[in-house]
């Protein structure tokens, strides 16, 4: 089966991201030397983004799994399908990258499972090889290949996390939420809503924040307050657009509901 072409998986359109600190130039002198990244950081924090605007910013093509707990090693590498002409073999997304030299993302790489994980093991040192045993195969990555996977340290059970024979392959880059200005600039330039707004809507997300381990697992991300605001944006009163939008989603305990409404109410009346 032909391999897809590189310009199927170009960004074209530059990605809005806003830089907080000198990530993008340690991620610039990572692919320089086509260093595997981690990034680490709360979910929602802009992790995805971030990737998306460096494969813009490199000019390399982008190819994103999204992580699960059912994805076996053959939906990363390929697999033999029978068709009417009979048995062909069909690359996975990580070999596709490693053929045209893309970016791969393996987003929320814990998800999946660690026998699964092990596959990327050959492609993140000096061999940056890939064996596809099936097919008898030895895919040498292109040299524009890079990897990059991401996580959410502070919401794995220790069945959930990385084995540090996979870890130490890494470069790592830690990301959180920005400073309250910035991520209201955020918030404003993604949802629309005018800067007062959007300060308002970052103040409610640092109260759960704040309650995080205390009756939550993880506080409002940057991305649901953008959520929140684009409803405000199409005329739901503010009150109603963050308890669609920040409070339901992250709890279902009926006192922590309570709790985050009454931040709502003191930022919003």
């Amino acid at each position: 089966m032909s391999t897809p072409a590189r310009e199927d998986f170009i960004v074209k359109d530059e990605p809005y991201y806003r830089p907080v600190a000198d990530e993008v130039e340690r991620f610039d002198a990572a692919y320089d030397v086509r260093m595997p990244v981690m990034l680490k950081g709360p979910t929602g924090c802009g992790k995805s983004r971030f990737v998306e605007y460096m494969a813009w910013k490199l000019g390399r093509p982008l190819i994103t799994v999204a992580c699960n707990e059912d994805m076996t090693a053959a939906d990363l590498v390929g697999r033999f399908l029978l068709d009417i002409n009979g048995t062909k073999w069909q690359d996975g997304p990580l070999t596709v990258a490693a053929r045209i030299g893309a970016i791969c993302y393996l987003d929320e790489v814990v998800e999946a499972r660690q026998d699964t994980t092990v596959v990327i093991h050959p492609l993140t040192d000096h061999r940056r090889v890939l064996p596809l045993d099936k097919k008898g195969e030895l895919v040498e990555a292109h040299p524009d290949f890079q990897i990059v996977i991401s996580y959410n340290p502070g919401y794995q059970s220790m069945m959930k996390d990385l084995k540090q024979s996979t870890k130490q392959r890494f470069g790592a880059m830690s990301f959180d939420y920005p400073d309250p200005q910035v991520e209201a600039e955020i918030v404003a330039h993604e949802s629309g809503v005018a800067s007062e707004m959007a300060a308002k809507l970052v103040q409610v997300a640092q109260s759960s924040r704040n309650l995080k381990g205390h009756g939550l697992d993880e506080g409002m991300s940057t991305r649901l307050l953008i959520y929140a605001g684009q409803l405000i944006e199409k005329g739901i009163p503010a009150t109603a657009a963050c308890r669609m939008a920040l409070v339901e989603p992250i709890t279902d305990d009926p006192d922590m509901r309570e709790t985050l409404d009454a931040a709502v109410t003191t930022f919003f009346g």
